[in-house]
């Protein structure tokens, strides 16, 4: 039994902050701000200036992705192309006997040439190892010479095909992403998710919805992370999404939910062009983006799913895609009503006001991501150049979600971005659009609370309350009290899980795999 002594922001339905909490094998037993007598002995930890607020969640991230960039290259950073090849020459020297290279963050809007690094770029410093550099937004990538001579025969045909340039988006990403991912050993894989997870704990992350399916020979990759959640025992939560319209890919795993990016999602984005707009693109370019799906086949796939019992989610970032994705989960709940099935809407970037009083109406909740907000790999100049100065105001509104009694939770979209909530808190509330910035206390409920909502986790977690599980963090700083524009120099001081300080996760992988095999562990 622990007793923690100073803030403790509790996010109750009252914000509540105390001054005492209690924990007693895994769970929290008291929490007040007068430590009743029965607790005055027990081993105290003073916080000092320190606070403890509940564990973070990422609502929506690629994990299998993810961990495969995180132990790759990361070029987000990177001011040039110039630079970018330099790193790209210095990965290759240092790996080994790899036959296949990963490098992700690139992006035409942060470098100075305005534009993708290029297959002949990379040829140059990388010509006898296949080498993919994926874009930022995870929606495009760059392949080299020797690896385009490998898939060409696949690719050639397909959308999203430029020989000349060695990018690759649409189904032509689709399909080199499916090689790479299915060119990574068993082992390997798991070994950089738990590398992966040590890395958001180190955030303050305590529990991540993950969405699978990106191209496994048989969706292996959904039932390994099932596994791989399962297999968990320092109280690292997973919650497994697979990317599917077929729900019969979710009920044989005997997952309750469904859902994501890749097959789930309804257009691409912003940064490829691609994301649907009910109105053109004022560029160059032009066009109105790609809705991947035409209604039946969405509203075919919703009722299905809705009616199979499973929770829903899908991608939609354009204001067309946004609104088919609520035409098809209104159609699906008009036609077998539930009253607790939490479906959502991830990103949300451009919705409407019709979309909006759906989702109000409808309890269609969002797993958004405001590190979208102000992003250096997209910044605003671009959005406005690409689509106008009033459609760019409208981009990621909180506030209104918020007016408007939408449950709102905060994801990374990892590996478009870090996973990092701080980053997420600091941008909900320093939004440069302050018409559309909420406050700290909101910020906090998006990435705790709202977040264990979403997969109905909220009864034993996401906030710090007499009875549920002690999943907490311990930040450095008082979120309630630093001046806001302070907020992104907080640190994550150490996670709690289940009453314990945070354990890592790696070990033996066939251990781990016949664990989670047999294990009765959520996922």
């Amino acid at each position: 039994m622990i007793c923690y002594k100073g803030k403790v922001l509790t996010v109750d339905s009252n914000d509540t902050v105390a001054g005492y909490l209690v924990e007693d094998k895994g769970r929290i037993v008291y929490v007040g701000n007068e430590l009743p007598e029965q607790y005055k002995n027990v081993q105290t930890v003073e916080l000092g200036k320190k606070v403890l607020v509940p564990a973070f969640v990422d609502t929506h991230q690629h994990m299998a992705s993810f961990s495969t960039f995180h132990a790759g290259l990361n070029v987000m950073d990177a001011e040039s192309n110039e630079e970018i090849a330099q790193m790209v020459k210095e990965f290759v020297q240092s790996s080994g006997n790899k036959k296949t290279l990963i490098a992700f963050g690139a992006s035409p809007y942060s470098v100075k040439e305005g534009r993708l690094i290029s297959r002949k770029e990379l040829d140059k410093v990388c010509p006898d190892k296949e080498i993919m550099v994926v874009k930022y937004d995870g929606h495009a990538c760059v392949i080299n010479s020797k690896l385009l001579d490998k898939l060409k025969g696949k690719v050639s045909k397909l959308r999203g095909y430029h020989e000349d340039t060695g990018e690759m988006n649409q189904e032509a990403f689709f399909e080199c992403s499916n090689y790479i991912t299915n060119s990574l050993s068993i082992i390997e894989l798991f070994k950089n998710m738990q590398s992966a997870i040590d890395f958001q704990a180190s955030h303050g992350i305590g529990c991540i919805h993950t969405v699978s399916g990106v191209g496994f020979t048989g969706n292996l990759d959904i039932t390994f992370e099932k596994i791989f959640a399962k297999s968990l025992t320092n109280g690292f939560q997973v919650r497994v999404f697979p990317q599917s319209m077929n729900v019969d890919v979710a009920l044989k795993r005997k997952l309750p939910r469904i859902g994501g990016c890749f097959e789930c999602a309804l257009d691409g984005c912003f940064g490829s062009h691609d994301a649907a707009m009910n109105e053109p693109y004022i560029d160059s370019l032009g066009g109105d983006g790609v809705l991947y799906y035409d209604d039946e086949k969405v509203i075919d796939f919703c009722k299905k799913a809705n009616r199979a019992g499973l929770q829903i989610e899908m991608h939609a970032i354009g204001d067309k895609a946004f609104d088919q994705a609520c035409r098809a989960l209104k159609a699906a709940l008009d036609d077998y009503p539930r009253k607790d099935h939490r479906h959502g809407i991830i990103h949300d970037c451009l919705p409407t006001e019709e979309g909006i009083k759906i989702c109000r109406d409808y309890n269609i909740q969002m797993p958004v991501q405001s590190a979208f907000i102000n992003w250096k790999q997209e910044p605003d100049e671009y959005l406005e150049s690409i689509m106008d100065k009033e459609r760019t105001e409208r981009l990621n509104p909180l506030r209104t979600f918020n007016e408007n009694g939408i449950v709102v939770s905060c994801g990374s979209d990892a590996p478009c971005t870090s996973p990092d909530p701080i980053v997420w808190i600091d941008k909900a509330v320093n939004n440069m659009n302050q018409s559309q910035a909420v406050s700290v206390q909101e910020a906090l409920r998006m990435c705790t609370y709202n977040g264990y909502y979403v997969t109905f986790d909220e009864k034993e977690r996401g906030s710090l309350e007499a009875g549920k599980i002690a999943d907490m963090v311990v930040l450095s700083d008082d979120l309630y009290s630093v001046d806001k524009k302070d907020i992104k120099n907080i640190k994550v001081e150490g996670l709690i899980l289940s009453g314990k300080k945070y354990e890592l996760c790696r070990e033996n992988v066939i251990k781990a795999v016949i664990r989670g095999v047999f294990s009765g562990n959520m996922a």
